[in-house]
């Protein structure tokens, strides 16, 4: 394995010149860094990161707090992870994963060892346990989320409660009156998490600015939970002509059970999904959509930690406005 020694000498500088270039922490004239990195180049030399951290103090690495259970949607959390890894590895970080289930004692336990350069926290919850502790490291945090507290803590994510509102508008402007929200699994709601209760306040607000006839129920995943939802949505509202689906596990089994009762989308009933594209272009029916922005989130959770470890000041809250996409799945009102 090729050392630092080689690289200076093979670029006709110093050791600590070398190290200098590597760290930025001195200046060094262009065409000296130009030698130096062309030299790194040519022998495929890669510092040790342990030696690396003792010379900065940094880690070059980042800490992503990921959800992992039964009832979240796999795929689209490693959007959010795929994000965050490509984002930080142009900023020369690697990424260490932890579970929430970890609680408070996982991010002390990184932190306290000295393990990571920044923490960024997903699945933020209204009360979350988590902001107390994240307060108290001396590492900067970023969360994507919401909390109703953040602290002082950077916060970035999709404006939910603006996407609410955004769909209903759409649905309106095809002359829907009578709209349903297929919300996402009841323990969602029981834990507080932010985005989906962002959600509903947004629907709730925009269906009595656009004077519109809505009600909105929590779906369990699962042909079963559709099928008790649509029940729900049929007795409380009859005569509704169109979904707002924010439960991406619900879309397949819901195209499934209209399709067996014979109902067809948007002719019988219109659909306007939250989830990825990639989501909403696989299904039977390409979804009009307002797209989950994963890789915008994650690549801006990293910028926002990056400009902190720099010291400089990160805007305390970004929402990120909706994007509606028009596809097959929404039509005039018949």
């Amino acid at each position: 394995m090729p050392t630092i020694s080689d690289v200076a000498r093979a670029a006709g500088v110093s050791m600590s010149t070398v190290s200098y270039v590597l760290s930025g922490r001195r200046p060094i004239s262009a065409e000296t860094s130009a030698r130096v990195r062309a030299a790194i180049a040519e022998l495929g030399y890669h510092p040790h990161a342990g030696a690396r951290a003792l010379a900065s103090s940094r880690t070059s690495v980042l800490a992503l707090v990921v959800p992992l259970r039964a009832d979240v949607n796999v795929p689209v959390i490693m959007q959010f992870v795929t994000a965050v890894v490509t984002a930080a590895r142009r900023y020369h970080h690697d990424v260490l994963l932890l579970t929430k289930d970890e609680g408070t004692a996982g991010l002390e336990r990184v932190a306290g060892a000295t393990m990571v350069d920044a923490l960024i926290v997903m699945d933020v919850e209204g009360d979350d346990v988590r902001i107390p502790a994240l307060g108290r490291l001396k590492q900067p945090s970023v969360l994507i989320g919401l909390p109703d507290d953040p602290a002082g803590i950077a916060c970035v994510d999709l404006d939910f409660a603006a996407t609410a509102r955004e769909c209903l508008t759409h649905l309106a402007g095809h002359g829907h009156r009578r709209v349903a929200l297929v919300g996402p699994s009841p323990s969602v709601y029981e834990r507080g998490t932010t985005y989906a209760q962002r959600f509903l306040d947004g629907f709730t607000d925009a269906s009595a600015e656009l004077g519109l006839e809505t009600v909105a129920h929590s779906c369990e995943p699962g042909a079963d939970g559709v099928r008790d939802c649509l029940a729900w949505i049929d007795s409380e509202q009859p005569g509704t002509t169109a979904l707002l689906v924010h439960n991406e596990d619900a879309l397949v089994p819901l195209l499934d059970e209209l399709r067996a009762r014979g109902r067809s989308v948007p002719g019988d009933l219109s659909i306007v999904a939250v989830c990825p594209r990639d989501v909403a272009t696989s299904l039977p029916v390409k979804l009009t959509s307002a797209d989950i922005p994963a890789h915008d989130v994650g690549t801006l959770a990293v910028e926002t930690a990056m400009a902190l470890l720099e010291g400089r000041k990160a805007p305390g809250t970004r929402l990120l406005p909706p994007t509606i996409i028009e596809r097959d799945s929404c039509g005039p009102l018949s």
